[in-house]
């Protein structure tokens, strides 16, 4: 992982907020490179990093700049964008739905469409032929509108702002595959390839789900592991009497009384007394480890 960039000597002086956006167009390394590059020239943004993984943006920005600005800013460089405070996980979960969506479809029409193709290369001529043809290009042509939609959609975004992504070569392969051979089929030549089209479509969906499956494994797994840490405290005062703090409000230097089995809220020394702490969030090791003053 890369390390933050220092900010700006006159950036730095003024208090600067932290916005983060869920920006599913982030496709490969370019779309990084040029998120990070480029929401930098907006006045009042800082420092923007990517997350490809977690398919997120993270914005530090002037607090002036309200979420619609910065929304338009990603737009203005070809991403369309929603806030995580609004969405954490339905846009997500809908994104892979459509995927899985589109490789069903794409795989029922690669499957009928190679019965045909088989036929063909088996050594039909003639109007056997021509119809087996026809009979791929009904099959072939919807299915190429529909299960290439995430691909076709991503290309135009990334070209209408003069840029490009790794969705704009599939694009033009499989519309140039899928003129010739409907060209081929009019005109009755044997060249035909919506077999070829369609399961080009099929394994780069495949590809792109099992990432989707995997974020979101990812995700849940980070999130099990986030489950371990304490989220309060009971801080000890100066009279002896306790009360409960909110992790984020934990200061260097509180007295705090962990309870027995109560998860950790932040790190420190122990002072007084002796226990066994589950550090698994921190080494991965299931077992408690014992400690003690110091």
């Amino acid at each position: 992982m890369n390390a933050p960039a220092p900010l700006p000597a006159s950036a730095s002086d003024r208090p600067l907020v932290s916005t983060r956006f869920t920006v599913p167009g982030m496709r490969c390394a370019g779309c990084i490179a040029k998120i990070e590059r480029e929401l930098p020239r907006v006045d009042g943004i800082i420092a923007a990093r990517a997350n490809f993984s977690a398919k997120r943006v993270a914005i530090q920005h002037d607090p002036a700049l309200g979420e619609d600005r910065l929304t338009e800013a990603l737009r203005d460089i070809g991403f369309e964008a929603q806030s995580v405070a609004d969405n954490p996980l339905g846009q997500e979960t809908g994104e892979r739905k459509r995927l899985m969506r589109a490789l069903g479809v794409a795989g029922f029409g690669m499957m009928n469409v190679m019965l045909l193709s088989v036929s063909i290369w088996s050594g039909a001529e003639g109007p056997t032929r021509d119809l087996f043809h026809w009979l791929s290009a009904l099959i072939a042509l919807p299915v190429i509108a529909y299960s290439g939609r995430p691909f076709f959609a991503s290309a135009w975004m990334a070209l209408s702002h003069r840029r490009t992504n790794m969705d704009v070569p599939i694009s033009i392969g499989v519309i140039l595959a899928t003129a010739l051979s409907l060209y081929e089929t009019i005109t009755g030549g044997g060249h035909a390839y919506f077999e070829s089209a369609v399961m080009l479509l099929f394994f780069l969906l495949a590809g792109r789900a099992l990432d989707a499956e995997m974020r979101t494994r990812t995700r849940a797994g980070i999130g099990a592991l986030l489950g371990h840490m304490g989220r309060t405290a009971s801080v000890i005062g100066p009279d002896g009497s306790t009360r409960r703090v909110a992790a984020a409000e934990l200061d260097p230097g509180m007295l705090v009384l962990v309870a027995a089995g109560e998860a950790l809220a932040a790190d420190g020394e122990v002072e007084d007394g002796s226990s066994a702490i589950d550090n698994a969030m921190l080494t991965g090791e299931s077992a408690p480890e014992p400690v003690g003053p110091g």
